[in-house]
Order: C-alpha cells, then structure tokens, then sequence
C-alpha cells in the first residue's frame, strides 16, 4: 500500500477563475496545508477533451443528475425535467461551452489524503451553500437557480477531483507521465518525518 503523502490531485482552475486573476490566491490556498505542486500548465482544452473529461467516469452521467435533482427539490426549484440523463445532458453542454471559454490552469497537487483536502479548501459545487473560508465560499456569489435563469454552468472557479480514483484517471486525461515532477520539499520533512529530527545541529 502507498503511503498517504504520496497521493495525487487534479485541480483545474476554470476560465472565470483565470479572468478573475485567482490563479495566485488558489495556488497560495492549496500550498498553505502543504500540498506539493507537481505539475502545472495553462492551456484552452477543446470541447472534446472537456466531454471526455466529465464522463470518464461511466456513472457520471447518472450521478450528476441524481444530484442536481435532490438539489433541486431541496431548494424548491422547478427542473425543466426529472430524467437524470436529460438533466446531465444539459448540464454537459453548458460545461463545454464554458470550460472552453478561456483558458484554463490545469495542475496536480501532491500530498496526504489530497483530494479529500483540495474538495474541502475549495468548497461545495455551488458556490451559494459553500462554507465561508472556502475558495467557492469566499470569492463567488454564483448559484444554481441564477445559472439556470441565465442558461449557462455555474461558475465556480476551480474543477477538484471527487475522489482518489477519479484524480488518477483525471491526471491521466490532462497530464502525459513525464510532465509530473517528483522532487522533495524541505516542508515535507516537518509534515512527514517520523521522529522530526534533523533540526539541531
């Protein structure tokens, strides 16, 4: 078994998040813990790469549906349909549309349990119910009813992979292996060394 710190994180800053200038005070958030940056790039991913992106996961589609719905019902809004697929097929096209709108940061982090951490610094989907201190939490004011009146994604700055499974086939998708970088912090041997010697000389 693999230790914890080795695990690996996608974290896609979105193109609201580029024009907004955020790609420092993300970067900054992420690191703050002591995750370890291993890789990085700017790039305008196509509508394809951002399709194949959203359904790697084969349930995604009906997951994502599923969890819009009871949303939905929660907040006592009107879906133009109850059909998770249908809803998910929306949803889909207006990703596309919006994740290739700019350009996008694209980086993976390294660290213990990491994508659990990256989900909870970044906040819920919908920046609206998301936790102060969080990034969605502290910079968006965007909601899913405003995204369906407008007809577009919500935006929400940062896309962070669900869970240690989905980052390793997410990495995959966005990175080629010899763009991630394995090198050693000297902030690691305060957060991973077991007997924290080395200090005094």
């Amino acid at each position: 078994m693999n230790h914890p710190k080795t695990e690996r994180t996608l974290v896609v800053i979105k193109p609201d998040g580029v024009q907004r200038t955020l790609i420092g005070e993300i970067i900054k958030r992420l690191e703050r813990p002591g995750l370890k940056l291993v890789a990085l790039k700017m790039c305008l991913p196509t509508e394809e790469h951002i399709e194949k992106h959203y359904t790697l996961d084969p349930e995604w589609r009906r997951i994502t549906g599923e969890k819009r719905i009871k949303n939905a019902r929660e907040k006592g809004e009107k879906l133009p349909t109850e059909d998770p697929l249908e809803i998910t097929a929306i949803i889909l096209e207006k990703l596309k549309k919006y994740m290739t709108s700019g350009p996008v940061v694209a980086m993976v982090w390294q660290g213990a349990h990491s994508t659990e951490l990256v989900r909870k610094i970044v906040g819920g989907t919908e920046p609206r119910s998301s936790d102060v201190g969080t990034i969605r939490g502290d910079y968006v004011l965007d909601s899913y009813i405003m995204a369906d009146t407008d007809g577009r994604a919500v935006r929400n700055l940062i896309h962070a992979s669900g869970t240690s499974e989905e980052s390793e086939k997410e990495i995959k998708h966005w990175f080629k292996d010899n763009e991630l970088i394995d090198y050693r912090l000297i902030a690691e041997q305060i957060l991973y060394d077991v007997n924290l010697d080395g200090f005094l000389e």
